[in-house]
């Protein structure tokens, strides 16, 4: 049987309201704005100044309207209000991934500082995915945000940086380096690098090696393996073996036990972050090697369950959730017309924490005489390990 609809007019005066009963229950249809108007006794026009707060009005009307507007339980229509305004108050965010906290700290900056200014964020995480990065953007432009704070695979060659860019959607990287014409706040990564082959250097360390995702994916890690790879040379190392490896390896133990045999010689390891550094010592654990005593290691971002595992681990620290609340302020700055905030001191935009992570090398280890002992079981040939290996030149 068909529903019957029947349809009353409300003996409530004031709001002049259409009422629906449905199987029993009554539902009152949304209130309008020219519900308001007719409640507060003044113009939709009126209505529309006192609540965009867009032009002037009286003291006596705008207190009619805040009435009408709490008496009848009126909402704005986002959806109309974007089409009135042109514009939708979000804000797209776009990161590589979650799990590394570093970018959770960030989005959380941003969104803070979003929030205090009426806007909500659209996150999306690429996987450090070129492509996937391409199509959360465009589908992010698709609805209409008013801007972009965006971590990409590689800001020189990202499809999607540069359809923002044609676009002009005001927008700021976030720990990518800036290429011409446009503002990032990241760390210096080149200088942080640098500071780590000095503590290496420091601790009497001479043959190490540098643990990534693969540069495809990571122009940070990139950027970190040149400055390292020089400061190694200004001390007088050799060239840091390089292992390039998947964002989602599972085999990282594998990987690692190749890339030890491989480099005999090497004592200590540079990971291009926190993340991958704490996966690193789980691996040369299982490998049966001792962290610090048979392999130092340092990561990247200084994350805080690093101060927690043991041994604590050596970093570069950094601070995430004010990159991204400046990130945040530098879109808002382009948006409203304003002058953007100065970005941080590249020399102050990281910091050196030692660890129990990293330590002297033993001396037969530093001579390059004998190589950490590896049980048969966890020596897997080359051909099946899958690496991409740079040898110390």
């Amino acid at each position: 049987m068909s529903l019957l609809l029947f349809l009353i007019i409300s003996s409530n005066e004031d709001t002049n309201k259409w009422k629906r009963f449905h199987r029993g229950g009554i539902v009152r249809q949304p209130v309008t704005i020219k519900d308001v108007a007719q409640h507060a006794g003044c113009g939709v026009a009126s209505v529309s100044r006192v609540l965009n707060d867009s032009g002037p009005s009286s003291a006596d009307l705008r207190q009619r309207v805040i009435a009408a507007v709490d008496d009848l339980g009126f909402e704005f229509s986002e959806v109309g209000r974007s089409l009135q305004s042109s514009t939708t108050r979000t804000i797209g965010c776009v990161v590589p991934s979650l799990a590394n906290p570093v970018y959770a700290d960030a989005v959380q900056g941003a969104q803070e500082t979003f929030r205090l200014a009426g806007y909500q964020t659209l996150l999306v995480c690429t996987n450090y995915d070129p492509e996937i990065e391409t199509q959360a953007i465009r589908t992010l432009t698709a609805k209409q945000v008013d801007g972009f704070v965006l971590t990409v695979s590689d800001a020189l060659a990202s499809d999607g940086l540069k359809s923002i860019q044609n676009r002009e959607i005001p927008h700021c990287l976030l720990f990518n380096m800036a290429p011409d014409d446009e503002q990032s706040w990241s760390v210096d990564d080149r200088s942080a690098a640098m500071a780590v082959a000095d503590a290496f250097v420091e601790k009497g360390h001479r043959h190490v090696g540098f643990l990534a995702l693969k540069f495809k994916s990571s122009d940070r890690a990139r950027q970190r393996y040149q400055g390292f790879a020089e400061g190694c040379s200004r001390n007088g190392l050799k060239k840091p073996a390089l292992l390039e490896i998947d964002e989602d390896s599972q085999n990282l133990t594998d990987l690692l036990n190749v890339f030890l045999q491989e480099n005999p010689a090497l004592t200590g390891i540079f990971a291009s972050n926190d993340f991958l550094a704490l996966a690193t010592i789980r691996s040369a654990r299982s490998l049966g090697l001792g962290v610090p005593e048979d392999l130092s290691i340092i990561g990247f971002d200084g994350i805080e369950v690093g101060t927690m595992v043991e041994p604590s681990l050596a970093t570069i620290v950094t601070d995430p959730k004010m990159m991204g609340s400046g990130a945040a302020r530098t879109v808002l700055s382009v948006i409203d017309g304003t002058p953007p905030p100065a970005l941080p001191d590249p020399e102050l935009s990281f910091s050196f924490r030692a660890g129990g992570s990293l330590a002297p090398p033993v001396a037969e280890r530093a001579d390059g005489e004998k190589a950490a002992t590896l049980s048969p079981s966890n020596n897997p040939t080359k051909k099946n390990a899958k690496i991409q290996l740079e040898r110390s030149k």
